[in-house]
This record gives C-alpha cells, structure tokens and sequence, in this order.
C-alpha cells in the first residue's frame, strides 16, 4: 500500500481516506461540520495512489524556477541547448541538467539534428499547468 505523506503531515489522513485507505497516524479522524447556510460540497473522485505519485512526481519536476523558465521558451518553439542558455542566460551545464530532469519526467523530448539536440515539450497540457502558475503568481504581486 502506498502511503502519501504530506509536507505538513496534516492532510495524510485525509488524503489517505479520499484513497480507501486507512491514515497514516492510525487514527479514525473526526467528521466536519458544516455550516447550515453552505452544504457540504461532495467529495471528488478518488484517485489510484500511483496516478497521485506520479501527478507529485511531475509536479517535483517542473518545481524550479530555472525549468519553469524552459517550458515558457519551448511553449514558444523548440529550441536546442545554445539557444535556451542565451534566452535565459545561465550556463550550458545548467540547461542540460534541467533538460535531463525535464526528459526523465516525461515533460520534454530531445530529437538529434546533427550535431544538435533540439529539445520541445512533449504535452501541450503541462505549458498549461506552468503558464497558469505564473499567472497565478503574477496576479499576487
């Protein structure tokens, strides 16, 4: 059984019982109560743990600044390493690490061009995902 541990430990019981499974601390919970002017909403679906694993896993992937600035470049076009290091201008190791974080995550693919890699995203759903959390960042400031 996969047990999901949040960063504040908080939300495993719950997020364990949206699952089926028991919490992780081995206590039942309490039930919420709702206000009478807002009923209570229903749950939403439940997930299998290895799709939420791997949803965390890609979430993990795109979590740095430096690779949430590629996915903005390659949503433009795609793009090999020289030009994202003049782009975004910090070194070609840099890049090429965060490329392989990037492809190990299944968020971009490399097709050699002679000498060249020419990298580009592989989904168009997770420009959404990056282009929404800038947006969302940019309205808070």
């Amino acid at each position: 059984m996969t047990t999901l541990r949040s960063d504040t430990g908080q939300a495993d019981a719950s997020i364990a019982s949206q699952l089926g499974q028991a919490p992780a601390n081995g206590s039942e919970g309490t039930a919420e109560v709702h206000s009478s002017e807002r009923p209570a909403a229903p749950p939403a679906p439940p997930r299998q743990p290895a799709t939420m694993a791997l949803a965390g896993e890609l979430l993990r992937a795109l979590a740095a600044p430096v690779r949430i600035a590629i996915v903005l470049q390659l949503r433009e076009s795609e793009r090999c390493v020289h030009e994202l290091v003049e782009a975004l201008g910090v070194t070609q190791p840099l890049i090429s690490q965060h490329l392989r974080v990037l492809k190990a995550a299944g968020v971009v693919a490399g097709e050699r061009h002679g000498r060249e890699v020419v990298y580009r995203l592989v989904d168009e759903h997770l420009a959404h995902i990056v282009m929404d959390a800038v947006a969302h960042a940019e309205e808070g400031t």
